[in-house]
């Protein structure tokens, strides 16, 4: 089987082993979906504040995409019944929002899809509530800076390693870990798709980055070691050794010249504090 292949109308919407190649108006799709995905986390900034519920924000995620004519598509996607993962402390990613009542000081990530004639807008954005410790700022920046690095790495002619050693080299600069349990995909008309993205790795080795390759970059940050659990819940995972951890993501598409970024904030809104 080929590594690559072009889409036509006739490509299966499946995840098949070869990497999508997608032309100009997969590209459309994707800002147009991606668009209504950042504007959801927009809208969310001014809501994220002590004494709110995490399933009040889920609610309002559910509601905002919705009425953008789109789909939250994480409802029913394998048997979860939200449309966002909330991810507060030292929840590294797919935590469940519910009656969780956010206090003065936490961090917490909000990932959540929109789908918008079949296009995935996949992106997560970090949130603070209140004053934070200044160690919790520290690792929620330094998430940040590993997304925007691996983004730039992300040009045509490159590798997909070389993605993964600029997010590593920039945390462990930090003293910080990154985690191996979970990585960004391949994203377009399908919703977890070839390539595996992994945020850690050696430049020069992977799949060449060709134009037209959609996918997400999505590096969750540890202050503590690496290692994860996932909770009874089959869908809440934690650090191990109970270390705070944070995580950004963007679905992007590689061009001729770089890589553009679909789901990015409209309003500017990259990145906390939101003031």
């Amino acid at each position: 089987m080929n590594l690559y292949v072009d889409v036509t109308p006739a490509t299966p919407r499946t995840r098949t082993g070869a990497i999508k190649l997608h032309g100009p108006d997969a590209f459309d799709g994707m800002r147009r979906a991606g668009r209504v995905a950042a504007e959801t986390l927009d809208a969310l900034v001014p809501l994220v504040k002590a004494g709110v519920s995490t399933g009040e924000l889920d609610d309002f995620a559910r509601e905002a995409i919705v009425a953008a004519g789109a789909v939250p598509i994480n409802i029913g996607y394998n048997g979860y019944r939200h449309a966002s993962c909330i991810s507060v402390n030292h929840v590294v990613c797919h935590g469940i929002p519910g009656t969780k009542i956010l206090s003065e000081g936490d961090i917490l990530n909000i990932d959540l899809t929109a789908v918008v004639d079949g296009w995935h807008g996949d992106t997560s954005r970090m949130f603070l509530v209140g004053e934070v410790p200044l160690k919790a700022k520290r690792l929620v920046d330094v998430t940040y800076e590993c997304l925007m690095l691996g983004i730039e790495a992300a040009v045509p002619g490159g590798r997909l390693g070389d993605i993964g050693h600029a997010i590593q080299r920039h945390a462990e600069k930090h003293r910080y870990s990154v985690v191996r349990d979970f990585v960004g995909h391949g994203v377009g008309l399908v919703y977890h798709d070839e390539p595996d993205v992994h945020h850690y790795g050696r430049p020069g080795t992977g799949p060449e980055l060709r134009p037209g390759m959609i996918f997400t970059i999505e590096p969750m940050i540890n202050i503590g070691k690496p290692g994860v659990k996932i909770l009874d819940d089959d869908w809440t995972a934690v650090t191990r050794d109970r270390s705070l951890s944070a995580q950004f993501e963007h679905s992007i598409g590689i061009t001729e010249t770089g890589a553009e970024i679909f789901t990015r904030s409209p309003k500017g809104l990259h990145r906390p504090p939101y003031r």
